[in-house]
């Protein structure tokens, strides 16, 4: 049996300049005793022997995290996991292994416990001799992880001299960090920075959302008697209900003015039911979620006019201004549509005007909505509502205004140029006639712009003519 005894400080690199030698003579794991000595220095271990040994990143960065757990045992487990690693390399790394696991969970007990460290420590305002501050703090760790810990603090206050004290010893930096064994717990003068701590802790403690065990497992008792703050826990803890219902009596008492329509919109189950009547339809759909589109529209835009209309004018979806004011065909391109059909003899009074998507569909671009077309999934979900609007309006002729309407009512996908002005059939039986959507003219450059609202005039006499003969 070889006896290795670690010292105080630097034992993970002790370990490891003893654990390759013993590992370069293939010393199993059983003929090593390791433990803790008080002070630096080793039994005699054999000389560097024969076998080579090696260790990946991934292992030695887990072994130096285990080193500073207090489990008596972390040495041994660390050495046969180098033994193990010398015929299998892949062993690390399988976290089903209980070898593997063990050391994993050991090295998350560390690093939790390192982060308590940093979260916890609480500095006391020193008499300085010289320039630089001086503070000291007490901190009881879970295990020896001073070593591990003090790095942070010297990053964090390379400016002033400090000393952490702990059971396993002390922490000591004045532009030079060193460690030094345990020494009686020191006696530590009152700060007055602690009263910012107390003022910070209870400002921000939300008496309505108290949940005692998350603080305990966020801040553990155990370190609760060495933090300033945690001396107002119990009174606010008690003031809370009083506290919660001054919160109450503050709050708002008159909604604000658009809250009906929205609270109305959230509460309301959409109800796909078939309606009975053409303003039930209307109903059921200013509550339809059957796709995305009504989480960001401002509400449902129905068809409008004359339910018992011979003529049904299907657009593609609302604008920004159908969108604001809920009604089809109100914005620059709805005025063309309406300008147009008068100029043939077609009143829109006595036609029923709608949307093959009843949604408005946009993307915010600074403080204005720019239209997007309709995804596929989006035309289909909305023709529930379009084939419910044409049984019972029942037109002898619809007029599709581009390619979304011409797609919804023929599901024809086919480019609409070649098919703009010609009659198809729709899916339900009825004739349709495609024409461009004024939308489409007003984009236009002046001269085809013309071009189109000949084209377009033109379909619409066509219509005028059909809907005579």
């Amino acid at each position: 049996m070889i006896q290795v005894d670690l010292p105080r400080f630097g034992r993970f690199q002790a370990w490891r300049d003893a654990a390759r030698q013993l590992a370069g003579n293939r010393v199993a794991p059983d003929q090593v005793a390791w433990g803790d000595a008080g002070l630096f220095g080793t039994d005699p271990v054999p000389p560097p022997g024969p076998h080579p040994v090696t260790a990946s990143n991934e292992f030695l960065a887990l072994a130096q995290t285990v080193a500073s757990h207090s489990d008596p045992e972390r040495w041994a487990l660390l050495y046969a996991a180098l033994i193990r690693l010398q015929q299998d390399r892949r062993f690390i790394a399988n976290p089903a292994d209980p070898l593997t696991d063990r050391l994993a969970r050991m090295a998350k007990s560390v690093r939790r416990d390192i982060h308590k460290m940093h979260a916890f420590v609480r500095f006391h305002e020193l008499p300085a001799q010289g320039p630089r501050r001086s503070f000291a703090a007490w901190f009881e760790p879970e295990h020896p992880i001073l070593e591990a810990g003090a790095p942070f603090f010297v990053r964090r206050f390379a400016d002033m001299d400090w000393l952490i004290a702990t059971p396993q010893g002390l922490a000591c930096f004045d532009g030079t960090l060193n460690f030094q064994p345990p020494a009686p717990r020191p006696t530590l003068p009152p700060d007055a920075s602690h009263d910012l701590w107390q003022t910070y802790f209870a400002n921000i403690f939300n008496p309505a959302r108290i949940k005692t065990q998350a603080m305990r497992s966020e801040m553990p008792v155990k370190y609760w008697k060495n933090l300033p703050e945690t001396g107002l826990i119990a009174q606010m803890l008690a003031d809370a209900p009083r506290r919660v219902q001054a919160m109450r009596d503050a709050g708002a008492t008159v909604a604000p003015a658009f809250a009906a329509r929205v609270t109305a919109r959230i509460r309301q189950a959409p109800d796909d039911r078939p309606p009975d009547t053409l303003n039930a339809a209307r109903q059921q759909a200013s509550r339809c979620t059957r796709c995305d589109l009504c989480h960001a529209a401002t509400q449902t835009v129905w068809g409008e006019g004359d339910p018992s209309a011979p003529l049904m004018i299907v657009g593609e979806a609302p604008g920004d201004h159908e969108d604001l004011q809920g009604r089809p065909f109100v914005g620059p391109a709805g005025q063309l549509l309406r300008q147009t059909m008068a100029g043939v003899g077609l009143d829109p009074a006595q036609a029923w005007l709608t949307n093959a998507v009843k949604h408005f569909k946009f993307t915010p671009r600074g403080k204005r909505r720019i239209h997007q077309n309709p995804a596929t999934g989006e035309i289909r979900h909305c023709k529930w509502w379009l084939d419910i609007e044409r049984r019972f309006v029942r037109p002898r002729l619809t007029v599709a205004l581009g390619a979304t309407a011409a797609f919804a009512l023929t599901g024809d996908r086919a480019p609409l140029t070649p098919r703009r002005g010609s009659v198809e059939t729709a899916l339900d039986g009825g004739p349709v006639l495609i024409t461009w959507h004024p939308s489409l003219i007003l984009r236009l450059d002046p001269k085809p712009a013309a071009q189109a609202r000949q084209q377009f005039a033109a379909d619409l006499t066509q219509a005028a003519r059909m809907m005579t003969a």
